[in-house]
């Protein structure tokens, strides 16, 4: 039996057109809720599901968002854009009393880098001191918890980890990693390449996100969701290079810290996140929402990632400036084997 307290109810997506929130969108209208985003455009990769309303305004501007919304009550608001404190805090003040539930996107980011243990727990300390983006999620999480408790705002905090579609390569720099294996170029790989990591598909995500939304025991409570298959880095790179058509990639093994040492912004992205082996416990999402199963392999959504890329050349586009220094981090760090056996060839 599927868990549905918002077949009927009035849904608004603050976003909405977004990797996740598109997915999530789509879910609750597939369950009849009667959804609306707020959004200041569409986006032409993700349309706007059939039955799913658009209020056109930007939230980043609160007079036009309080004209555009004009008054009117939702069952439920989820907040796909709030990402400081500042912008929070006048989410806040529009929907304050205005909604039986307030849905905040965190990130699964904001846990402590390496984890004290795995699989992690939603009770798992918050601290990253590598993340401006994580930093700035707990504190929004914390303004929250204060109007929880002080104002009644019925809160639910949800934390995703690495979700993606067909959009989204798993990689920094996107593509261009993709169109370096195909060429026989080498790709550098953070770390020796064996740290663990979970990629959840949106599909899968909306499936257990959907369920807490106008769900009484969601509200004062934070959930994760997140994939069950976990992968090493090596893995997910020789997944994409078979559905790019590629047999083997030439993976060259490069530290976190050698990177962040070369490009600040990509190692904050590394030494915040990816280099660390992160596997989550997914006991409370399944608990409040049984039906909850993460369904599509990483081997099928590589493939719908290489199709997306495939049908239109303008969107393999490569990050020339990334690929800079990849290419000074792969000559600095290839090992001396691999230096062997290129004089040789």
């Amino acid at each position: 039996m599927t868990t549905n307290h918002i077949k009927g109810r009035s849904v608004l997506f603050i976003g909405g057109t977004g990797v996740i929130s598109s997915a999530c969108a789509a879910r609750a209208a597939a369950l009849g809720a009667d959804v609306h985003l707020l959004n200041r455009s569409v986006s032409a990769a993700r349309p706007v599901p059939e039955g799913v309303s658009v209020i056109t305004a930007d939230v980043r501007d609160a007079d036009a968002a309080r004209a555009a919304l004009d008054g009117r009550e939702f069952d439920v608001v989820v907040d796909f854009l709030g990402f400081t404190t500042e912008q929070v805090s006048r989410s806040v003040a529009l929907f304050a009393g205005r909604t039986g539930q307030y849905v905040f996107i965190g990130t699964a980011a904001a846990y402590q880098r390496p984890p004290a243990r795995v699989p992690v727990p939603e009770t798992a300390r918050l601290h990253n001191p590598h993340s401006a983006y994580a930093r700035n999620k707990i504190a929004c999480e914390e303004l929250l918890a204060r109007a929880h408790h002080e104002r009644d705002l019925p809160v639910t905090v949800v934390r995703p980890s690495h979700t993606y579609d067909r959009t989204a390569v798993p990689f920094d720099g996107g593509w261009t990693a993709v169109e370096r294996m195909r060429q026989g170029k080498e790709v550098m790989v953070h770390g020796d390449g064996t740290s663990l990591w979970t990629l959840t598909h949106h599909t899968d995500f909306a499936l257990g996100f959907a369920g807490l939304l106008g769900n009484p025991a969601a509200l004062g409570e934070t959930f994760h969701i997140t994939g069950d298959e976990v992968l090493s880095w090596d893995e997910i790179y020789r997944i994409v290079a078979g559905a790019a058509g590629v047999d083997e990639p030439r993976l060259v093994h490069v530290p976190s810290d050698a990177i962040a040492a070369a490009d600040p912004a990509w190692g904050e992205d590394l030494l915040g996140d990816k280099a660390h082996s992160m596997v989550f416990d997914n006991t409370r999402i399944r608990r409040l929402v049984p039906e909850f199963t993460a369904s599509v392999p990483f081997t099928q959504g590589a493939r719908e990632i290489v199709a997306w890329y495939d049908e239109d050349p303008a969107r393999r586009v490569v990050d020339t400036r990334r690929e800079a220094v990849m290419e000074r981090l792969i000559e600095a760090h290839r090992p001396r084997w691999a230096v062997s056996s290129n004089d040789h060839r």
